[in-house]
């Protein structure tokens, strides 16, 4: 039995399926409330939301029993912006506005926690999320000046990856800010990423790993060293963690625009997409919605639509709305139009099980 947790505007939806694989909710926990990220902690059990609350500010939840109860814990916080000096005339506020990613350490950290914000920034908490600690090597990068906030106002920390191999070893990805990681739990911090290719800055710019906008990244978890990110312009790949990127042709019938990307946790050949019609009408294309997957590391996509709505479809599926279950079959997809669908077959047929969802900004299977 799959559980699937989904943060939309109006509050987090818990749906589990039968063994039949019927879907149905279960639970609606925050309601009216936005859900920026939710995290299921395979470590202890935990499950954690993230609300953007707007006046109220950003909170941070915590259930120990699977929904049953909520604690409101700590929330990562940043320091008071200075009134002189390098950073007194900081365009970005000194202020969190949303958590826009949430990861667990490795077995041997069982408390920690780490999650990004919009602001750009890293914080990891070792207590469970009850304090956390802002990784300041970044947030007082003077490259971070140049990030701009894409599709935001300011720019937004939306992927961070653990290496399985190694717990020291955190991948970031910032729109709009490039890719950075740390080999050292988050004392330094290092800009990566060359072969980018940005179309939307001064052309001295167009290969600056800092000023990229990475839409989403994902890590093949058994091969960490197999990385891909979907960029505003272009689907890339990595084969030496993030160091070098080498861009990917997407199917010529939809294109390489999108947000999401999901690489599979065991095969380092295989990651799926879903389209979108770039740049300003950021829906599906020609409002047909799809499914592309690679078998062979990017070199070619099928595109699956089996189960999708071919006409009028004018849905965005956004970084976190893509995700797959622990069988690393099932697939969950849920758009900006309150749409959720499921495939059992690795993203060849798609069942809708939801149509009236308020708009969705994550879907995360839970992970045992």
């Amino acid at each position: 039995m799959h559980t699937l947790l989904i943060g939309t505007r109006k509050g987090l939806f818990v749906m589990q399926a039968d063994d039949a694989g019927h879907w149905a909710i279960q639970a609606q926990h925050f309601a009216g409330e936005p859900v920026t990220q939710s995290l299921t902690d395979p470590r202890t059990g935990y499950w954690y939301a993230a609300l953007r609350l707007g006046h109220f500010g950003v909170k941070l939840h915590c259930s120990q029993d699977r929904g049953a109860n909520w604690q409101e814990i700590g929330c990562p916080a940043l320091p008071p912006k200075p009134t002189s000096g390098f950073w007194a005339d900081d365009p970005v506020p000194w202020s969190v506005e949303m958590i826009w990613s949430l990861t667990t350490g490795s077995d041997t950290q069982p408390k920690r926690l780490w999650a990004g914000t919009m602001p750009g920034a890293v914080f990891k908490s070792d207590d469970s999320g009850a304090t956390w600690q802002l990784c300041e090597a970044l947030w007082l990068d003077e490259k971070r000046k140049a990030w701009v906030g894409g599709g935001n106002d300011y720019p937004g920390l939306h992927t961070l990856l653990r290496n399985p191999h190694d717990e020291r070893h955190i991948t970031a990805a910032i729109s709009c800010g490039g890719i950075w990681e740390t080999r050292d739990d988050g004392v330094t911090w290092q800009s990566i990423g060359q072969g980018f290719k940005a179309d939307f800055v001064p052309p001295e710019l167009v290969n600056d790993p800092n000023v990229q906008d990475p839409h989403r990244v994902s890590v093949c978890a058994a091969q960490p060293e197999v990385m891909w990110t979907q960029l505003h312009f272009g689907l890339y790949r990595s084969v030496d963690s993030g160091q070098h990127w080498t861009q990917l042709q997407g199917h010529p019938e939809v294109g390489d625009f999108g947000f999401p990307i999901l690489a599979h946790p065991t095969n380092p050949l295989r990651a799926w997409v879903v389209p979108a019609q770039a740049d300003a009408l950021r829906y599906a294309p020609g409002a047909r919605m799809c499914v592309a997957r690679t078998d062979d590391g990017g070199n070619s996509w099928q595109v699956f639509r089996a189960g999708l709505p071919q006409s009028h479809a004018y849905d965005l599926v956004y970084r976190h709305g893509l995700a797959l279950a622990p069988d690393h079959r099932t697939i969950a997809m849920a758009s900006t139009t309150g749409n959720l669908w499921i495939s059992p077959d690795a993203g060849e047929h798609w069942q809708q099980v939801s149509g009236h969802l308020p708009p969705v900004a994550c879907v995360a299977f839970e992970m045992v």
